[in-house]
């Protein structure tokens, strides 16, 4: 309840992020495209400290991604890429901001990871996370007062080893018109998937509810689950969709 209470009445920001050991921001800092960051899971018992993460990987030509995926596979700061055979029904244009995406999941090591740094230091992480050109754009709320952000963002910056500048700032009276009318971009479907997913902590680290638990309270399929989420990240995410 903290988490949500904070959300209505902090800040809302957008944060141009560089940190060091990113598979994301080595590989879209050397190709075109780029890659959206939809959630992390915790690997597997099988005895390792890794994690799992959700990825979309994005372009304008099939040999723009090909080349992308390429570069992730050979990072040093990252495992194998699985990609997702299933597409949900979804066309690209849907997914991401490129004509091309294809959806992967990759293990890596959280300590490479800045989303914990992040949130200790009052961010909470409020939509999926966007990579292009060796730089991540983190949309986020500010749970602190207003006034404490920058010493905020050093604390960051510092225990990370972070380059951090704020895109976009705003205060609640300013976010929730447009927050509404984003929202009102949605079909009723797409807006009660997604309003439970954020309520439930579909979008916190660690994720606070599983994909599955969420079919289940609506009573539908996994898939149908999923398919109704993303188109509404996407329309979410892009200023301008209709």
């Amino acid at each position: 309840m903290a988490v949500r209470g904070a959300t209505r009445a902090g800040t809302r920001l957008t944060l141009d992020l560089w940190h060091p050991n990113c598979w994301a921001i080595e590989a879209t800092e050397q190709y075109p495209g780029g890659i959206l960051a939809h959630a992390i899971y915790h690997a597997p018992e099988t005895g390792t400290t890794t994690v799992n993460g959700l990825f979309t990987a994005y372009g304008d030509t099939v040999e723009e991604v090909e080349t992308l995926l390429d570069a992730i596979e050979a990072s040093e700061y990252g495992g194998e890429v699985q990609e997702l055979q299933e597409r949900f029904g979804q066309t690209a244009a849907q997914v991401a901001p490129g004509r091309v995406a294809r959806e992967f999941f990759l293990e890596y090591d959280p300590a490479d990871m800045v989303c914990p740094t992040l949130l200790q230091q009052g961010f909470v992480h409020s939509a999926p996370t966007r990579i292009e050109g060796g730089r991540e754009y983190w949309k986020v709320c500010f749970a602190g007062e207003r006034g404490n952000i920058e010493t905020a963002l050093d604390a960051v910056r510092e225990e990370a080893g972070a380059e951090i500048s704020v895109e976009r700032i705003a205060s609640s009276d300013t976010v929730e018109p447009e927050r509404a009318r984003r929202l009102g971009t949605l079909t009723p479907t797409q807006r009660e998937v997604f309003e439970l997913a954020r309520e439930r902590g579909y979008y916190q680290w660690p994720r606070g509810v599983s994909t599955r638990d969420l079919a289940a309270e609506l009573d539908i399929s996994k898939t149908t689950l999923l398919e109704h989420l993303r188109k509404a990240e996407a329309k979410l995410l892009d200023p301008d969709s209709n």
